[in-house]
């Protein structure tokens, strides 16, 4: 679904293009009782049964938009009910972050083998041949599986000659390397809230749009509108999201349209963590630990701090790019306030720690941002070029591509040390993330620099990114050819990386 228009990324652009032009009317959060009109309008329904449920559907949104919590079904609630907290600038996330509406959501089959009409009722019966579990039986000339039998083992799919037997499995549950998603009493999904990490890619896998985080919006916003200096640092997987015709220059002129007092390229603080965890790797590898984790992707840390707590101190202590960049600005500009702005849920997570906070003032996805330029009703041919975005090396706005930030710091290394061998491996996705830390835990990879990406492609694959996976990571790669600095050692900031931590 990723990369691919649709109702759903239709409906979640509406709802953040009417937050955000909500916010900047100054009318105050009382309007968001108004928002599900807007964005439902009419008398007949889109896609779903009624019109009412596709409003109460759209007032859900609209609350998690501004990072409030669902509402009971069982009484009625205002939309703006408790909205006086998100008024405020400051406002950070309440747990959880990651929601599924529950009546939203479609309550899709869960981990079952099904036969299709393609069943030829034919002689040789290998999917009952071969069932362990007798759950096959032939009715009225074709196959059926008794659920309360099958084992989910898959041979009957394996052995029809017409492919008749099909695998159905719930896509937010598929997409999830945790695990984390089960089912309620109605068979509705549910999170687990004690395994969720925030990847998000149940998130973009909903093929019902039931699943929705937390947002920043309105409360980014506010305090542009307060008169705060207001900074937004890009991550790398910026370049092409907003057309393949926005330049860099573009997008920072339009920044300023929102306003933004300025923008910063995160892939400033990707060359101070690349010279940072290629220091860390090197003072403790082998010496002090078997083998090194990177530290960039925080779904990536809180899968291991979940399942392999034991590896926690196998993470490189570096900060992260956002971390690292946002400390930057702090030093550069106090009293500034900071927006993250990229392709990742988790990383709102990462900046409501109590250690991080005071850096990362808010978090807003490409999507959201999108949101806002829509409110805004950005013109993208009639907007200026600005001074680019050109203080960070390539080899670091690679980060956003899987396998980024590995050959980042092993480059960087052999800039010093050309002879010594630097192993590496990588994974991409969760389950197989899990799979690279507990091969690790075995001692399968000593000596090894391990990177960790939650979604599968890299960050150019997030949950609020708008771009297929491929194209976006087209579209870094030429931009990380366009960098002026080859190295992060040619860096301005590299040696703040021990100020900063």
């Amino acid at each position: 679904m990723r990369g691919i228009p649709s109702l759903i990324t239709d409906i979640r652009k509406k709802v953040f293009a009417e937050v955000a032009r909500m916010a900047y009317s100054g009318k105050g959060y009382e309007a968001a009782n108004d928002l599900p009109y807007v964005i439902v309008p009419g008398d007949r329904p889109l896609h779903r049964e009624s019109v009412f449920l596709e409003r109460a559907i759209a007032g859900e949104r609209v609350r998690l938009a501004m990072g409030l919590g669902l509402r009971p079904a069982d009484g009625r609630h205002l939309v703006s009910e408790g909205m006086d907290a998100a008024y405020i600038a400051e406002q950070y996330y309440e747990p959880p972050l990651v929601n599924i509406i529950p009546y939203a959501c479609h309550a899709c089959p869960s981990n079952q083998y099904k036969v299709t009409k393609y069943c030829q009722n034919c002689l040789a019966r290998s999917c009952e041949k071969v069932c362990p579990k007798g759950a096959i039986y032939f009715d009225n000339g074709r196959s059926h599986i008794d659920q309360s039998k099958c084992i989910k083992c898959g041979k009957c799919a394996g052995a029809c000659p017409y492919n008749a037997i099909v695998h159905l499995e719930r896509p937010c549950a598929k997409s999830c390397g945790m695990d984390a998603i089960g089912s309620d009493d109605q068979g509705r999904a549910v999170i687990n809230q004690d395994k969720c990490v925030a990847c998000g890619q149940c998130l973009v896998s909903c093929p019902f749009g039931a699943i929705a985080d937390k947002g920043q919006i309105f409360q980014v916003i506010q305090s542009i509108l307060r008169g705060d200096k207001v900074i937004a640092i890009v991550a790398p997987a910026f370049i092409g999201q907003f057309s393949g015709m926005v330049s860099p220059g573009k997008l920072v002129t339009a920044m300023g349209m929102l306003g933004f007092d300025s923008v910063r390229e995160v892939a400033i603080g990707a060359d101070i963590c690349t010279i940072e965890e290629a220091k860390d790797f090197l003072e403790k590898v082998p010496q002090e630990q078997n083998y090194m984790a990177t530290s960039c992707c925080p779904a990536w840390q809180g899968m291991i701090e979940k399942l392999y707590p034991s590896e926690i101190k196998k993470i490189s202590m570096t900060l992260t790019p956002m971390v690292f960049t946002a400390r930057l600005m702090k030093k550069e500009n106090p009293g500034c306030k900071v927006v993250f702005v990229g392709p990742c849920a988790a990383k709102k997570l990462e900046a409501i720690r109590s250690d991080i906070r005071s850096d990362v003032d808010f978090v807003l996805t490409f999507e959201e941002l999108m949101g806002m330029f829509e409110a805004k009703e950005i013109d993208w041919e009639k907007v200026g070029e600005a001074e680019c975005l050109n203080e960070a090396s390539g080899s670091s706005r690679n980060f956003a591509v899987a396998g980024g930030v590995a050959k980042a710091v092993t480059d960087l290394v052999h800039e010093e040390h050309p002879d010594l061998e630097i192993k590496t491996a990588r994974a991409e996705g969760l389950r197989d993330c899990r799979k690279l830390i507990a091969l690790a835990k075995a001692g399968k990879y000593n000596g090894y620099l391990l990177e960790g990406m939650a979604c599968p492609g890299g960050c150019v694959a997030g949950p609020g990114t708008i771009l297929p996976v491929d194209k976006a990571a087209k579209f870094v790669d030429k931009y990380s050819k366009e960098a002026s600095l080859d190295s992060p050692t040619k860096s301005p900031f590299r040696h703040v990386g021990e100020k900063l931590d």
